[in-house]
């Protein structure tokens, strides 16, 4: 598998050869498949290397971990896919993953172990903040100086897992002014995709969520919306297209904007 001449190593080409590498970097379906966060995959990508982190994806053997099914309370599915996945990660006898999406952290972390699947689940968050901690990850401060950026907290990581500084001390490294939205951390609004609401037509009221949402981004004058999550990015980016403001304001994934201050 190779994304912009990085080569990335797949689990089961690593095991053929006797290796085993410390992380799973899972992808997951939005990783995948989704055209705008395949951008996010590969700029989490260019890091991984950048740092050189001993690392591999499933590649084809990764499926849905069932997640989705769950949150729309489809638990026999939920259960199938799940099951499927542990007996796949305990072929390559993974014991470290890591995901950019906090609904996979979120039941990798707390739901797997129900059902046999014990790992150390880290977020890209997460993880990104600790390389900048070490030293591993050096930004250009120029290159944001002039920019405000607001962070949206994501549920899953955020409330879910009370994870609100990772993302937030990984923006503080790109030299940014920064802003809050008046509902953030753990009083966030939800981007409106959240326990599968993503996947279904919306309920009657008067307003998408997503939407009250994206106009709380935009009044605070901020010029970048940072995220770190497939599901919120693509509310708030659908917000942004729908008020025509996505050549104003931009929506961006913390890992491509540390690529883009590192100049990767």
């Amino acid at each position: 598998m190779i994304t912009d001449q990085i080569k990335v190593p797949i689990m089961s080409e690593i095991a053929a050869h006797g290796e085993k590498p410390e992380y799973l970097f899972w992808v997951g379906c939005a990783g995948a498949f989704d055209e705008r966060y395949q951008k996010v995959t590969r700029a989490f990508v260019k890091l991984l290397h950048h740092i050189g982190v001993s690392y591999a994806v499933l590649g084809k053997e990764e499926t849905c971990n069932g997640d989705p099914a769950r949150r729309a309370g489809d638990e026999m599915t939920f259960q199938m896919q799940a099951l499927m996945v542990i007996e796949t990660l305990k072929s390559y006898d993974v014991k470290k993953i890591i995901t950019c999406c906090p609904h996979c952290f979120n039941i990798f972390k707390n739901e797997y172990p129900d059902l046999g699947g014990n790992y150390e689940v880290t977020h890209h968050s997460q993880f990104l903040k600790k390389m900048v901690d070490e030293g591993k990850l050096r930004t250009n401060p120029a290159i944001f100086q002039d920019q405000t950026i607001v962070f949206h907290d994501p549920c899953y990581l955020g409330r879910a897992n009370g994870e609100y500084d990772s993302p937030r001390e990984v923006i503080g490294s790109l030299h940014s002014k920064t802003t809050e939205m008046p509902r953030s951390k753990s009083k966030a609004l939800c981007c409106g995709a959240g326990g599968a609401q993503m996947f279904k037509e919306a309920e009657a009221g008067n307003k998408e969520v997503n939407m009250e949402r994206t106009e709380e981004a935009l009044n605070s004058g901020a010029s970048i919306v940072a995220t770190a999550c497939p599901f919120c990015m693509t509310m708030i980016t659908d917000g942004l297209k729908f008020r025509d403001k996505q050549e104003e304001v931009r929506n961006y994934d913390i890992a491509e904007l540390l690529v883009m201050a590192m100049g990767l």
